[in-house]
């Protein structure tokens, strides 16, 4: 089997879960109490909050395996074992899932360059064909987070609004088939992802983007997110609240930075 570093901000994590004091009105942290106004909105990061994902190798070989007459026919010549493309073409894409960049790649180019990489040259038209069969297998095997539902539903109740506003550099229509299907998206007033816009958190231009969607002045909304740099500073800096959630996180949050050991307890701080 080849294994896959759990490092990815849409990916597999190891999770852990951790509990905070909290208040009616606020949040409490190591550091101290910090009231919290009322909420009209709320941000949610996609990867490790609202869901979590587990490498999909068996499911991606099947795929490979079953495009592999399809590509020999497209070079001329005979293609690599599915496990050789999956190491040298598929495995590489994953460090710009996780890339720290704030500027977002063009998914099908990187695909295209990666598969170049390998010495498979193919035509656009079947690499877009490869790239959503492979997006499918993310689609089946997306674990929603077990608090999200009821959360989500929850705040719908009360009048919050609720978006997406995460990273993700996939082709945006393979992104909405994905909440679509997994039944986060119809919980959700709107969805922004990195691919939308161009620009990876903590740029601030998704989540002005995010703000305009689910229209409600950013000091008025609290963002809800796993990464500190990402869901906690650069919220923050457009005048949001933010707080960060450690359930599927390897560890807790600093010292400092307000957090819930899960999603459940979002509510009890709106």
């Amino acid at each position: 089997m080849i294994g896959l570093p759990a490092t990815s901000t849409m990916r597999a994590a190891p999770p852990a879960s951790r509990c905070v004091s909290r208040f009616a009105a606020g949040f409490a942290t190591r550091s101290g109490y910090s009231p919290v106004s009322t909420v009209e909105g709320v941000l949610f990061d996609y990867g490790q909050t609202l869901v979590t994902f587990a490498y999909p190798e068996r499911e991606l070989l099947e795929v490979i395996r079953n495009f592999r007459p399809t590509i020999e026919e497209a070079l001329g010549a005979p293609a690599p074992p599915a496990e050789v493309i999956l190491e040298n073409v598929f495995l590489p894409l994953e460090r710009y899932v996780s890339s720290e960049s704030e500027d977002e790649v063009d998914w099908l180019e990187v695909v295209k360059a990666s598969w170049e990489s390998a010495g498979l040259s193919l035509p656009d038209g079947l690499l877009y064909e490869i790239v959503d069969a492979e997006q499918m297998c993310w689609d089946r095997i997306v674990s929603v987070d077990g608090d999200a539902t009821s959360v989500l539903s929850l705040l719908r109740s009360r009048g919050i609004r609720r978006a997406i506003c995460s990273n993700a550099p996939f082709p945006p229509e393979m992104m909405n088939r994905q909440v679509q299907t997994n039944g986060i998206g119809e919980l959700m007033d709107g969805v922004v992802f990195s691919s939308m816009v161009g620009r990876r958190k903590p740029a601030p231009e998704i989540f002005r983007a995010a703000l305009d969607v689910l229209g409600v002045p950013a000091e008025r909304v609290l963002f809800v997110g796993n990464l500190v740099r990402e869901d906690y500073e650069g919220p923050r800096a457009l005048g949001m609240r933010a707080v960060i959630c450690d359930a599927h996180n390897p560890e807790p949050a600093p010292n400092g930075v307000p957090s819930i050991a899960r999603l459940s307890e979002l509510t009890q701080l709106l």
